[in-house]
């Protein structure tokens, strides 16, 4: 069977003709790729395939050719799928080039959006520069009640019909199907979906989460699943959420997906509040740590600079800083987003950063929507009005500010400047955050003498120039959040 020319990174769906566990790919050098199956439905059975390099691949059935990739704006088909930096702080391409992470927390959009729903979220996202989005694959409580139907008050789509049993046993693959739908639509806008299986904290509304009671074989399985069904596009697998990080089933289904991914895209944990956030430092299969600060307004990048420090190295992140808004109007608004987020980056969270919005996480359909943790919602809004909260366009603009530098395995920088925040790279690349601005003086050599000074909250630039010796300062009046990057 020959199908049609398709591109690299693009993915391919074949029909299979028997229940087959795996199917092999081939490329005309040699280099073989095996992806899982899925089931679909009746008697139905596929595979999806991204292919990564251009030339011809075979499979048992058949064989299509696959060209290189031209004039493609998306960055996972110009560049290939994320995966973990060399040297574990960062994410990067798959051809290399460097990536920071700046990602939504859309937890209930995949059962409780419809699709021009997600096209008007996703553009919002994708143009104040998102490039991620937290997801809770289906809806986790096992006391949660409502209609099927996405439409209406406390209405949401069902996955499994035993999970209000603890269980992952008797799936409803059209909602697999219809979740197809959404997720392509953030990847087409360019946003990775951040596949949670089943959620082990808080959860949709406080009912009682499956993710702490399935069986871990089960919960395994349903991670091999969202690799089969959803791996052949851009992912991050977060196997545990919202916990301890030693439930039984997140190391179970970390080892899984490990196990099965053959793009060897990031695999993690983000953890609840006050919790260690060192759970399988060592394992093989763990790529991130997200610690969580709460949802009480306070910045503690201290958390996210004393998770770096354990070993061996993961990537870090503060997964849940506060959602803005949540419970009353002005909590976490506004630049507490920005400054937030340079903060964390800047303490050692070089994987990226990471933003919420109350009302938004639960796709809370309207501003009186019942039936939701008046502490988690935001008052008078909806999931709509959420999305134009203030700080959104600030944690967005983090990552515009950092794209094209060499932000591959930056480090925190104590020493070159007198500077509270700093991160060192590349060929002696340093980036400076200060929340009022100001001179920064400057006391190693090594430190480039060209430089740009950016105001964060709309991505300007201030000011460039070059200092003339290694001893001058960097020249601001002060007053403002600023953003340094000498190069």
């Amino acid at each position: 069977m020959s199908i049609a020319q398709t591109a690299v990174w693009r993915e391919i769906e074949l029909t299979l003709t028997s229940a087959e566990e795996w199917v092999e790919f081939e490329h005309d050098s040699g280099f073989r790729l095996r992806r899982p199956t899925f089931w679909d439905g009746g008697e139905t059975y596929r595979v999806r395939f991204a292919p990564p390099e251009p030339g011809v691949w075979k499979w048992a059935g058949g064989e299509f050719t696959v060209e290189a990739a031209a004039d493609e704006a998306n960055p996972f088909y110009a560049h290939g799928f994320w995966r973990m930096s060399p040297g574990g702080r960062s994410l990067v391409h798959a051809d290399g080039t460097p990536a920071i992470l700046v990602a939504d927390t859309a937890w209930a959009l995949p059962w409780r959006a419809t699709p021009e729903q997600v096209r008007e979220y996703a553009a919002d996202r994708q143009a104040k520069g998102f490039n991620a989005v937290l997801l809770m694959s289906v809806q986790p409580d096992m006391r949660a009640v409502g209609p099927r139907d996405r439409t209406q008050d406390e209405g949401f789509g069902v996955a499994f019909e035993d999970l209000a049993d603890g269980h992952l046993n008797v799936m409803n693959v059209e909602y697999f199907q219809y979740l197809d739908e959404l997720l392509r639509i953030l990847v087409e806008h360019g946003l990775v979906p951040v596949l949670q299986p089943v959620f082990q904290g808080f959860g949709w509304k406080g009912l009682d989460v499956a993710g702490v009671v399935v069986p871990p074989e089960e919960y395994a399985r349903y991670c091999r699943y969202l690799v089969a069904r959803y791996g052949a596009q851009p992912a991050i697998y977060l196997v545990g959420a919202d916990g301890s990080g030693r439930e039984p089933q997140i190391a179970a289904g970390g080892a899984e997906v490990h196990a099965v991914d053959c793009y060897g895209q990031p695999t993690g944990i983000h953890y609840r509040p006050h919790i260690p956030a060192e759970a399988h430092q060592d394992a093989d299969w763990l790529d991130f740590q997200w610690c969580q600060t709460g949802h009480t307004g306070e910045h503690v990048p201290e958390r996210v600079a004393d998770m770096r420090r354990n070993q061996p190295v993961k990537a870090i992140a503060n997964g849940e800083p506060s959602y803005e808004n949540t419970g009353r109007t002005g909590v976490a608004a506004g630049w507490w987003q920005g400054h937030e987020a340079w903060s964390n980056l800047c303490a050692g969270g070089t994987m990226g950063v990471v933003y919420g919005a109350g009302s938004l996480w639960q796709w809370r359909l309207h501003a009186d929507e019942p039936g939701h943790s008046d502490y988690f919602t935001a008052p008078g809004a909806g999931w709509r009005e959420a999305v134009d909260f203030e700080g959104s366009t600030y944690v967005g603009l983090l990552g515009k500010i950092l794209e094209g530098l060499p932000t591959t395995d930056m480090q925190p920088d104590w020493t070159r400047v007198i500077s509270g925040r700093a991160l060192s790279g590349a060929d002696g690349m340093l980036i400076i955050y200060r929340e009022h601005g100001g001179n920064v003086m400057v006391f190693d050599e090594t430190v480039p003498l060209n430089y740009r000074i950016v105001d964060p909250r709309d991505g300007s630039v201030v000011a460039t120039g070059k200092r003339d010796s290694p001893g001058d300062q960097l020249p601001d009046p002060g007053g403002a959040p600023r953003v340094y990057i000498c190069l």
